[in-house]
């Protein structure tokens, strides 16, 4: 029987930190490691089988900003088809809308952690993704008024 196949994907800093919590996870499935090239990153291929990279780059340039998030989008659908996961295991954030929404319209479920950073006030990403999410869990009690759907698991480490 073969593993089922989960992407795990998230932006450099806090948010991989939130989803390398999930790393022991990595061996029950045929999974892939998404973030953001930066040098901080760049050891993470020496550490896991399936880790590719996409463009770094944040809101806070929002004269190039744009370009690489154009360029990001393309990068995911193309590692999409290359791995056509079954799940798609986030913790946010603009890295991982694309690919969430990309996985939605082929039929992958998304499962979706809103930051632990954010105690009381949604997310970007978590706004754009909360919609089509299949399982979206919050690390703060209180965040399940703002997301009455998501299931509250506390914080994961």
């Amino acid at each position: 029987m073969s593993k089922k196949k989960v992407m795990f994907i998230a932006s450099t800093g806090g948010h991989l930190s939130e989803l390398m919590e999930l790393e022991s996870l990595f061996k029950y499935y045929d999974s892939c490691l998404i973030t953001e090239k930066t040098s901080s990153n760049m050891a993470l291929s020496n550490k896991y089988n399936h880790v590719h990279y996409l463009v770094y780059g944040t809101k806070d340039h929002m004269l190039t900003y744009p370009f690489k998030l154009f360029v990001n989008c393309f990068k995911s659908v193309y590692y999409f088809v290359k791995y056509r996961p079954r799940f798609i295991v986030t913790t946010g954030a603009h890295t991982a809308g694309p690919m969430c929404y990309i996985g939605k319209m082929f039929g992958s479920k998304i499962i979706f952690i809103e930051s632990m950073a954010n105690s009381s006030t949604k997310t970007i990403t978590g706004k754009l993704v909360y919609p089509i999410a299949d399982l979206f869990v919050v690390q703060w009690k209180e965040m399940l008024k703002l997301y009455p759907k998501a299931v509250y698991w506390g914080w994961i480490r």
